[in-house]
């Protein structure tokens, strides 16, 4: 059997990946996430899932990893995770009412250094509401460790107007995207167990 390795602890990523029913297990990648302010988002987020996926995998030589990481662009700027509810709070406040993208940078890293690399964009449109409505929202906490300040495959799904794009892109990791890259190594699915 092939180890394959999701270099996240995400809650959400893993819920995405148990869906697959393949065998994987997780490992944080403990790397700094710090990139270029030059770089675009898509640059930066190739840039961090490749990171991510090769630190574990030097850890792990013989498995495949899967890196991931996500930025959110509104307006030319990029929002990462917010520090504290009042960066929270300035974050959705550039989103309510407007459109905003969300860029996927996925890393598949194999034994022998074999990389394939995909960026995946969803477009998002969020209603405006009130600003009482959003402190009840800033209230639930799913702010935390989220680019852009809300989870979508949570109750902040309730912002969302319009999306266009693969939903599990904006949930953290694009699973149409990753099956074509685990079919592509040759990953087996549906096996009997």
């Amino acid at each position: 059997m092939r180890d394959l390795i999701l270099a996240s602890t995400s809650s959400a990523r893993r819920a995405l990946m148990n869906g697959l029913g393949i065998p994987y297990r997780t490992e944080a990648p403990g790397v700094n996430e710090d990139v270029s302010p030059h770089l675009s988002a898509e640059e930066a987020v190739l840039e961090l899932a490749a990171r991510k996926a090769r630190a574990v995998q030097d850890r792990n030589p013989g498995a495949w990893v899967l890196g991931a990481d996500q930025l959110v662009e509104v307006g030319g700027e990029i929002l990462t995770k917010p520090a504290d509810r009042d960066a929270a709070r300035r974050q959705l406040g550039k989103l309510l009412g407007r459109t905003h993208d969300i860029h996927t940078g996925v890393c598949l890293v194999g034994p022998g250094g074999h990389i394939t690399e995909v960026v995946e964009r969803a477009r998002l449109t969020f209603f405006r509401v009130s600003s009482d409505e959003l402190e009840r929202y800033l209230d639930l906490e799913e702010w935390h460790g989220c680019c852009g300040s809300y989870r979508v495959e949570g109750a902040g799904q309730a912002l969302l107007e319009r999306l266009e794009g693969d939903r599990s892109n904006v949930q953290g990791l694009p699973m149409v995207a990753v099956v074509r890259l685990l079919r592509q190594a040759g990953f087996p699915f549906f096996e009997r167990r």
